[in-house]
């Protein structure tokens, strides 16, 4: 959740800073007053790609900085560290871009120089946009199965099919391959074959296996030093001044006076199980000791086996299974030049195979994908009925395809209509922008209760529908707030009278300049019924006024 937010040199705005609550934040202002300064800071931060023409005129740069709160920063945290960043202290993350006319922009990400590309990376961690011409893409059969995925919570499926569908189109490149190419020359059977031995040569047994010899050449690079240390850990324990020969003879006094006084034999015991303790300890470390003592040709055997693993990486792939993946091409290789046919056998029958591995996969995913389109359908026309459509039409379609595809075997369609008695029809033939904007905002809304994004943006998605409608969607929105931070930019006074924060923006003009300040209202009631009383026609209108005062539930 984003507390802090601080903006300088954007667009028409010169400096300001912003105390950010959670929930629902709205941000109204006149038509051209500059309320896109927000939405380009809160662009910035998630690492998008910006025109210099964004620094305000007759600046050098521009800089926005924010500080970000995480209750569970842990996801947070465990993209910083893969990233090389400082982690975050107190659950805060804080993030700085400045973007300059003559020099390069600088990411700072937890106080650490870092790339934009990482910051966009994070981004997608914590900041989700939904704009104005989110509409459009429900047009995109991609994008609506990929709503549908979304919805159904089939991320694993997907994943298990598209690596069933990579391994599928290899073997299928791999028999290409094999009917484009003329016999192999006795040249080209010769490099391959000696391929093939390098890679023998590590003998790769497994992923275990390679972690053992990084592991035992760690140990046996470093043995001199280990052995020292080792040695001094003995000398320590059960040399002449030993703690062992120390500890002896306070057991032989302790011996001594529980003799004298009985009460202290228990004492005794203990003290002499410490020494059998330490005598134990003692032992493995000598056994360790002399494991770890290699001799100069054990170490230089180490060596040739980690030079010709490092070498075998490099050429054939920086895992095992990459490497024992280029062996296997290597062999097929070699087996075709004595038989292409059994060659191109055995490659039809692993595609067989694969094949219907593929079909159970895609079958599964489907199964998925229609009992979350029934329940998709269901609650998208409930909530449409409450967006006005009392008696509207919404279905999503999940058909079968004759071919295996990325996305699956399987694709949606969704289909609309907002009167009864008319056929329903694709998103993309309805004429209403209006009818559209609702769909969309419906799919928004309950999509976005599954999204764990915590900040979302919502730029005029309550574009085109107004009256009591415009009240159904500031409930939706400021419903999303209980699990989000909630940010909308808006038109509508019944979305902007349901905002915990309210932020206005003002934009001012004088002879020689044009200044833009963006403020909390939500605290001063007076300036705060004004506005809405503006969104609402004048606020000058004591229609307006009295209209504004019910919206915010004030005498």
């Amino acid at each position: 959740m984003i507390q802090f937010l601080r903006i300088q040199n954007l667009a028409l705005m010169t400096e300001t800073s912003l105390d950010i609550d959670p929930g629902f934040t709205v941000v109204t202002g006149e038509t051209g007053a500059g309320k896109s300064v927000l939405l380009g800071a809160l662009s910035m931060l998630a690492g998008n790609r910006i025109e210099k023409t964004i620094i305000r005129q007759g600046e050098t740069g521009c800089e926005v900085e924010a500080a970000l709160y995480f209750p569970e920063s842990e996801k947070i945290n465990t993209f910083l560290e893969d990233n090389g960043l400082p982690p975050c202290e107190e659950d805060v993350l804080l993030l700085r871009r400045s973007i300059s006319r003559a020099k390069m922009g600088k990411v700072f990400i937890n106080g650490k120089l870092c790339t934009l590309s990482l910051l966009s990376m994070l981004g997608k961690h914590w900041i989700d946009f939904h704009g104005p011409g989110e509409p459009q893409k429900l047009f995109d059969w991609q994008n609506q199965l990929e709503l549908l995925d979304s919805y159904a919570g089939s991320a694993m499926d997907m994943a298990i099919y598209q690596e069933l569908f990579s391994e599928w189109k290899s073997l299928l490149r791999q028999k290409e391959e094999i009917q484009n190419k003329s016999q192999l020359s006795d040249d080209e059977l010769a490099y391959y074959q000696s391929q093939m031995e390098q890679i023998d040569a590590v003998d790769i047994i497994s992923e275990a296996a390679i972690e053992a010899l990084e592991s035992d050449y760690n140990v046996a690079s470093q043995a001199a030093e280990l052995v020292q240390l080792l040695q001094q850990v003995e000398d320590g324990l059960s040399g002449d001044d030993g703690i062992i020969a120390k500890l002896g003879r306070i057991v032989l006094n302790a011996g001594q006076v529980a003799n004298i006084d009985k009460r202290t034999a228990e004492l005794a015991v203990r003290l002499n199980q410490s020494v059998v303790e330490l005598d134990d300890i003692n032992a493995e470390y000598f056994q360790l000791r002399r494991k770890s003592d290699f001799n100069e040709i054990e170490i230089a055997a180490f060596q040739e086996r980690m030079d010709k693993w490092l070498e075998v990486k490099r050429k054939f792939g920086p895992t095992v299974k990459q490497v024992m993946e280029n062996r296997e091409r290597l062999s097929l290789r070699i087996e075709m030049q004595a038989d292409i046919e059994g060659t191109l056998t055995k490659l039809d029958n692993l595609i067989k195979r694969k094949e219907e591995d593929l079909l159970k996969a895609g079958a599964q995913l489907r199964a998925k994908r229609e009992k979350a389109a029934t329940n998709l359908a269901k609650e998208t026309a409930t909530l449409l009925s409450s967006l006005g459509f009392k008696k509207a039409r919404f279905d999503v379609i999940v058909y079968a395809e004759d071919a295996f595809r990325e996305h699956g075997n399987s694709r949606c369609e969704y289909v609309f209509s907002a009167n009864p008695g008319q056929e329903p029809l694709p998103l993309a033939k309805i004429a209403s922008s209006g009818e559209i904007a609702r769909v969309m905002l419906a799919l928004k809304t309950l999509l976005a209760k599954l999204d764990d994004t915590p900040v979302l943006v919502f730029d005029e998605v309550d574009a085109n529908v107004g009256g009591e409608i415009g009240t159904v969607v500031g409930d939706r929105l400021a419903e999303l707030s209980g699990n989000h931070q909630v940010f909308c930019v808006t038109h509508l006074p019944q979305v902007a009278a349901k905002g915990k924060q309210h932020f206005l923006v003002e934009k001012t003009a004088t002879d020689d300049d044009t200044m833009v300040s963006i403020g909390p209202i939500h605290d001063e009631e007076a300036v705060r019924l004004k506005e809405l009383a503006r969104m609402l026609g004048s606020s000058r209108s004591k229609v307006a006024q009295t209209h504004a005062r019910e919206l915010l539930g004030v005498s």
